[in-house]
């Protein structure tokens, strides 16, 4: 976006902000967001790019499930993931996700993750990806990855 559309769209949010008004509310109004680029949306199969395209866009409307062990889950994952090991992972959907969420499933293989996403579809989850590559393709494109420190006894 230039810099003109850009200082001027602050130039608006700051004068209807001290108007009092609803910015995000009057954005929308005047379909100002048609100008920003979309990500991608979710397929079946997508690339770590595409998963960061997504959080870099803000959306917040997605999960990223690790279905690998603990101990693997602990050492290193991407950072927002949350771990629910394939053993528990239809259980443990229910109770955590809606059914139309967006879901992004990586596991030790991605055919492990495969299997996985095809349980959650079955179940009647409409948007599950396999993140091909997962936790290791995320690192190899230099994004952030978590652990959880282990307590030593």
């Amino acid at each position: 976006m230039s810099s003109f559309v850009n200082k001027s769209l602050q130039r608006v949010v700051r004068l209807v902000t001290l108007q009092g008004t609803d910015v995000l509310h009057l954005l929308n109004t005047m379909n100002l967001f048609s100008w920003f680029p979309k990500p991608s949306p979710l397929r079946p199969e997508s690339r770590v790019y595409d998963l960061k395209e997504r959080l870099d866009w803000g959306e917040p409307a997605l999960s990223i499930v690790d279905i690998r062990n603990r101990a693997d889950f602990s050492a290193s994952h991407i950072t927002g993931a949350i771990s629910i090991p394939a053993h528990q992972l239809l259980e443990t959907a229910h109770r955590c996700f809606e059914i139309d969420r967006d879901l992004y499933i990586y596991g030790i293989t991605d055919e492990e993750a495969s299997v996985a996403a095809e349980q959650l579809r079955t179940a009647g989850y409409t948007s599950v990806s396999v993140l091909r590559g997962g936790v290791s393709a995320w690192k190899a494109a230099g994004f952030p990855v978590e652990a959880i420190p282990q307590m030593v006894a």
